[in-house]
């Protein structure tokens, strides 16, 4: 005879409430649990405490201008700036000779090359100025021997493709010069060329003195009396050098 089949007996509301609530606290503690052990594992891998526990977060790039930062990625830029400043500063005689343009550098070589006839002279009113200077001469042969005759020069920035500006300084009674001390010298005219030099320019004047040129005269009066009589243009420069008057005109002594 078989066996009556056992059913389960069917739980209480009371059972039930109590099942529910012994679940409940052991699937809280679960939850501690795996908590617990992700917190540990992270304290195990000694992760920053803001990367997390799972530690997936890269570190955050630090900012080129970090506000928190005691040193700031300008400061070494700003030093430089700055130490640059302070050598141009106090190296400006320095960099302006670095800068130096080629009209200077062309006069600094011509200075050097001088080669001066004995009866010539140059002078610097500022030694470290080398494009306005003075001429002295002084004639020991021809019509005007014994004078003396000073001359300026002023070399502007276009040289050595544009010529120096020369005057007379000295009133003197020459056909190619006028009384306003300017000189009528082919190569500072049409003739002039940058591979001349200022030592060119130098014996084109003494030349003047020693063969005056009636043909291409800035003092006419002077030119006609050359032409005509010689005789008489030696005896009027005589006097202009000692001092006196030509025609209306006074010449101041100029002899050394």
């Amino acid at each position: 005879m078989p066996e009556p089949s056992r059913s389960s007996p069917i739980p209480s509301p009371t059972e039930r409430q109590g099942r529910g609530a012994a679940a409940a606290t052991a699937a809280a503690q679960a939850h501690r649990a795996v908590r617990a052990g992700r917190a540990e594992a992270g304290r195990r891998r000694k992760y920053p405490k803001r990367w997390g526990a799972r530690g997936r977060c890269r570190p955050p790039r630090r900012s080129r201008r970090c506000r928190g930062s005691r040193h700031s990625f300008r400061t070494r830029p700003e030093r430089g700036s700055q130490q640059k400043k302070e050598e141009e500063s106090a190296g400006g005689t320095k960099g302006s000779s670095k800068k130096a343009s080629a009209a200077q550098l062309r006069i600094q070589k011509d200075i050097n090359e001088l080669n001066l006839p004995k009866t010539c002279d140059i002078s610097f009113s500022d030694p470290d100025d080398l494009l306005n200077f003075k001429l002295v001469i002084c004639p020991d042969e021809g019509f005007y021997k014994s004078g003396k005759f000073v001359f300026s020069f002023k070399v502007g920035q276009g040289y050595p493709h544009d010529p120096p500006k020369v005057k007379c300084e000295t009133m003197v009674y020459h056909p190619n010069i006028d009384l306003e001390g300017n000189v009528c010298l082919n190569i500072l005219r049409e003739d002039w060329k940058p591979v001349l030099t200022i030592n060119s320019i130098i014996y084109g004047l003494q030349y003047l003195f020693l063969e005056p040129n009636p043909e291409d005269p800035l003092n006419k009066e002077a030119a006609e009396v050359l032409q005509n009589n010689r005789r008489l243009f030696e005896q009027n420069v005589q006097r202009s050098m000692r001092g006196g008057y030509i025609g209306s005109t006074y010449f101041e002594r100029c002899l050394k």
